[in-house]
């Protein structure tokens, strides 16, 4: 087992090449799991669809300084790494005229709890802001409190309800919303957070 208490993360565009790795997550995480051909689709002919992956940064990459790392993690890089490091998350939205609609998100079972989903929120958050995205929306299990209280850090509200969304179990699904993203004050409460979890990151 990797000790994880001194890496960092970084994020990327998912590719083609990452659909297998992230087939155990996928698997593990929802009990009505995309298959590995739906995610090609989704990366090779869907234009509105934004993914990316997340990967640690190994310890003999630390020596890189912390801005060049969080570059990374913000998805600014050229080419992918010459041997990339296990992917242990990942996650994905539609740009549908002015919405961001979130479609995934997951985390490997074993590296949970480490700030790797807040971190895929942010580069979504990110790469929607740039998008001129009015809102950002999506779709929660009524019982996934953890997933709820990120959320809700973030600025998503409940405003309304799909009832037995999810055929596993016929259970509800909250619908979740941000406020305009684009405004100055939603803007400054995602760069206070993403000031927060980049000093967690660094420890």
């Amino acid at each position: 087992m990797i000790d994880t208490s001194a890496l960092r993360f970084q994020i990327e565009p998912m590719r083609v090449t990452d659909v297998d790795a992230m087939m155990p997550i996928e698997e593990e995480a929802f009990t009505a799991p995309w298959s590995a051909r739906a995610y090609t689709y989704e990366l090779q002919h869907n234009a509105n669809a934004y993914y990316y992956v997340a990967r640690p940064v190994l310890p003999a990459a630390m020596n890189a300084p912390l801005d060049s790392i969080w570059q990374r993690a913000r998805g600014i890089f050229s080419r992918p790494p010459a041997h990339p490091a296990p992917l242990v998350g990942y996650a994905g939205f539609w740009f549908i005229v002015d919405e961001a609609h979130i479609s995934t998100i997951a985390t490997h079972a074993e590296w949970r709890r480490r700030g790797i989903g807040e971190l895929l929120l942010i580069a979504m958050l990110e790469r929607a802001l740039e998008l001129r995205a009015v809102t950002m929306t999506l779709e929660a299990r009524v019982s996934n409190l953890g997933a709820l209280a990120l959320y809700r850090k973030y600025g998503f509200e409940v405003v309304g309800t799909r009832t037995k969304y999810y055929h596993d179990n016929n259970e509800d699904a909250f619908i979740m919303t941000t406020p305009p993203i684009q405004a100055a004050e939603y803007r400054e409460r995602i760069g206070a957070r993403q000031m927060n979890l980049r000093a967690g990151l660094a420890r």
